[in-house]
């Protein structure tokens, strides 16, 4: 990278180069806001020879994803391969310039139509008086004129204004024609070096993620690819399966595992962006194909409950290179990964190291292998008592959920399927969480140590809908809520089973026995995670050291983005 040139260039040249788009507004770069006054304000600036800050360009010959239009006024594209100047900074003031010199009508996000057009420049201002104006009421016809008269109009034009008059639009005129606007001009640097700088200097604090320096840098307008319109189209392909929260940093994961296994920062930043474009369909076809098989096979009904957003990553990669579904061992093998790192908070920090570690064993898998695993599980009955304190974040938590969604959850007093919706799932006290026991009546009937732990535990918890949370349960004891439900649903004991809720006398709910209930919940729950994983030497032999390492806190990190 060549060290940043100092330049400067004159009006003509700097609205020569925006016309023929040789500098150009990076996607990444806020929307043009400054309002028609402050524009004023800079042009006044100008005319009185004031300097008006220096402008950042990035020079290089790759194509970004621009702003090309500035108010209704067409940019061309450069030719292929020529070079082009980003504006890193000064884009507010370099819009204001283009449209209040060019008379542009510029239209904001609200509908409003700013008209650059009338911005004038008061004759009969003083020197230290604001001579470019917006508001001309109370001024003569012969004492303003339009700035773009000011430039454009010729000898018969000015020749209408008062001979006295004359010199100060000679000088005006002269003056924003001859003013040299600071450039410092980057050459040679790379994408992220060019958008680190953009971030250093950006005085309205904006910070740039991964995924916009990665739209920037893939887009291309030849072969119709914008990443930020890809990614909107995943997602709306998506919502039917109610997985639209799927991130853009697992997208960019996905897509750089499939490439080149691994999916750091750095490595995501190096991706070639035309294998990038090129494996762009069939990486999402793989992320689909892993919603599918989350959704129908593993009974996720949302990706809410999905207990990290990275395990997309593995699976994806799963379906890249194995399009069907698998069967017998395989899928065997895959089903315990899966539960492996949900059960385990595999992915609760370190993640982009992880990933890469468990490319490997999906390769194992793919070739029919049940892969060695560094870290151990606990599905017993005490593992999950000591360590099912209820928080919605929680893998772990997440994990027993999905066991949960899995019975496809029917309302207590109707029997009807429970919607369980993304929306309801993002907080602990969502509309679709209940806990069998309500809260109130264990606090006035539990007299256990550190009873709050063990009233807010994911084995107390059941998925239930809106109506019937509020309004049927409320703060009652299960025994009179329960009666009350079998008389208005003749198949309470079935309905109850799909809660893991398998026998309502062996479970103390006709009794009101918490001690019960929470022993053969849990006793059920590990029955459940037993099926669905394969014990291994490692989880007999770590057993002990696991229990006193297991995390209780997990947030899940988001990898790549800033």
């Amino acid at each position: 990278m060549q060290l940043p040139e100092p330049q400067s260039q004159t009006y003509s040249t700097l609205l020569s180069e925006i016309e023929s788009g040789q500098v150009k507004i990076p996607q990444f770069q806020r929307d043009f806001v400054w309002d028609i006054g402050k524009s004023a304000n800079l042009l006044d600036s100008i005319i009185k020879g004031y300097p008006i800050g220096t402008f950042i360009f990035w020079r290089t010959n790759e194509r970004l994803r621009a702003v090309r239009d500035i108010g209704k006024f067409k940019l061309p594209e450069p030719t292929l391969g020529e070079f082009i100047n980003y504006v890193l900074d000064g884009q507010q003031r370099m819009t204001s310039l283009f449209a209040g010199l060019k008379g542009l009508q510029v239209i904001r996000e609200n509908g409003k139509v700013d008209d650059y057009g009338e911005i004038y420049i008061d004759l009969e201002a003083k020197e230290d008086d604001q001579i470019v104006i917006v508001d001309v009421s109370g001024k003569e016809e012969g004492s303003i004129i339009k700035i773009t008269d000011l430039l454009k109009g010729g000898i018969k034009m000015l020749a209408k204004y008062d001979e006295k008059y004359l010199d100060k639009l000679d000088l005006y005129k002269n003056t924003i024609q001859s003013y040299n606007f600071s450039i410092i001009l980057l050459k040679g640097a790379p994408i992220d070096i060019a958008t680190e700088v953009f971030t250093r200097i950006n005085v309205g604090g904006k910070h740039l993620s991964l995924f916009e320096i990665m739209i920037a840098k893939t887009y291309d307008a030849v072969k119709h690819f914008d990443l930020s319109e890809k990614y909107k189209e995943l997602i709306k392909d998506l919502i039917p399966h109610n997985y639209e929260t799927i991130s853009d940093a697992t997208v960019l994961q996905t897509v750089s595992m499939i490439m080149e296994k691994d999916c750091t920062r750095k490595q995501i930043l190096k991706l070639d962006k035309q294998k990038f474009i090129s494996e762009w369909q069939n990486a999402i076809a793989a992320i689909k194909s892993a919603v599918e098989y989350f959704k129908f096979t593993y009974g996720i009904p949302v990706s809410q409950l999905l207990p990290y957003n990275a395990m997309i990553v593995p699976f994806a990669y799963f379906f890249y290179y194995h399009k069907d579904n698998p069967t017998g061992d395989k899928k065997n093998y895959l089903e315990d990964f899966f539960w492996r790192c949900a059960i385990s908070g595999r992915y609760t920090s370190g993640v982009e190291g992880k990933l890469a570690q468990d490319i490997k064993k999906i390769e194992q898998i793919l070739q029919n292998k049940l892969p060695k695993y560094e870290w151990a599980i606990d599905v017993s009955p005490e593992f999950i008592k000591k360590y099912g304190w209820f928080s919605a974040g929680r893998s772990f938590i997440k994990a027993i959920l999905c066991l949960y969604a899995y019975k496809q959850p029917r309302s207590f007093n109707t029997n009807a399927i429970v919607n369980i919706s993304n929306y309801w799932l993002k907080q602990a006290n969502s509309k679709n969480y209940h806990h069998f026991f309500p809260k109130s009546y264990l606090n006035k009937n539990l007299s256990w140590e550190n009873k709050g732990f063990y009233i807010n535990h994911i084995l107390n918890i059941t998925i239930v809908d809106d109506f019937l949370n509020k309004r049927e349960i409320a703060a009652k004891a299960p025994l009179k809520y329960m009666s009350e439900f079998s008389k208005k649903n003749p198949n309470l004991e079935e309905t109850m089973k799909t809660h893991l809720i398998y026998d309502l006398e062996g479970y103390g709910i006709w009794e009101n026995d918490y001690q019960r209930f929470f022993n053969a919940r849990a006793n059920a729950v590990s029955e459940e995670l037993k099926k669905r994983v394969i014990i291994s030497d490692v989880d007999k032999a770590k057993e002990a050291v696991l229990d006193d390492s297991f995390e209780t806190v997990e947030e899940e990190e988001e990898i790549g983005v800033e």
